[in-house]
């Protein structure tokens, strides 16, 4: 049984009539009625009684009518999900955010594509360190990874700067320059640092500390935490201050205030991708990412 036949007898079984049912499957009558027969043949049953005036449904051809339903609806399902996935409209993409884009950019792009492009299955990790996020593009597991673009990647990635912020201090709220409009870096120069895992692992161990270096001082004490919002959570409960990408501050906690540098102090967020091509949707959901940062 042919997809085609199954059409023209769902049309003639429909319209009643051969003539408006080749007219509907855009044949001719004569090569309508054949393959009406060739399927009886294929079946073993007769589907329609015809007459000069009367063209109506077997016993058989009422049983073959739901499964024909059935069939095309599957048919055109498959059909429209496959033209989805070529343009980009489904699939699945999974995106990792280093830990200072966790909580502007992931849950923006989060609200675009299931806005923009609800037929997307979108898989969204943050808070990773950015070797966590080259090794998942080289192994699969991430399709895009939004991450500080001054690391240094040994993979075969493709980067695309998103934006550059300037840092602003942490500060606990009841800290002497939390009411400050700006803070010099050098005032913090006797402050305990909270900072993210040291260089070999977080991008932004190494702008902090090259930050305080061009101020003239190294922190004596360093407090290395894994993640932002734990980052900011110490500073809350007095551990020492903290030096995060502006972004940080939608992340918003008692006990903090953020306070801008009066240093020009900028760091970049950028958007990698494997270098070979990728399906549509990963495309698409690149654009939204972009777009998300950007706009």
């Amino acid at each position: 049984m042919e997809i085609r036949q199954v059409r023209y007898f769902l049309a003639l079984a429909e319209e009643r009539h051969f003539g408006r049912a080749a007219a509907r499957v855009n044949v001719a009558q004569p090569a309508l009625s054949q393959q009406i027969k060739q399927l009886e043949r294929q079946v073993g049953s007769t589907l329609f009684d015809r007459s000069t005036r009367h063209v109506a449904l077997t016993e058989a051809g009422r049983h073959l009518l739901a499964h024909a339903r059935s069939i095309l609806g599957e048919v055109e399902r498959a059909e429209a999900h496959m033209a989805a996935l070529a343009s980009g409209r489904a699939g699945r993409v999974s995106v990792g955010f280093v830990g200072t884009a966790t909580y502007d950019v992931l849950p923006r792009v989060a609200r675009t594509v299931r806005s923009r492009l609800p037929g997307v299955s979108l898989e969204l990790r943050g808070e990773l360190l950015v070797p966590e996020l080259v090794q998942g593009l080289a192994d699969g597991t991430y399709d895009l990874a939004v991450l500080r673009s001054a690391a240094r990647i040994d993979a075969p990635v493709e980067v695309t700067p998103l934006r550059t912020e300037r840092l602003v201090a942490v500060l606990p709220t009841r800290h002497p320059l939390a009411g400050h409009d700006r803070v010099p870096l050098a005032a913090l120069a006797d402050e305990p640092f909270v900072v993210h895992p040291s260089q070999a692992r977080s991008t932004m161990y190494a702008w902090v500390l090259g930050a305080c270096a061009r101020a003239g001082f190294r922190p004596a004490t360093l407090v290395e935490v894994g993640e932002t919002a734990t980052l900011v959570v110490f500073v809350a409960a007095g551990h020492g201050v903290a030096l995060v990408p502006e972004s940080v501050q939608s992340l918003r906690l008692d006990g903090v205030t953020y306070v801008p540098l009066a240093e020009d102090e900028p760091v970049t967020l950028a958007l990698a991708r494997r270098s070979h091509p990728d399906p549509p949707v990963v495309d698409r959901v690149a654009e939204v990412v972009e777009a998300s940062v950007r706009g």
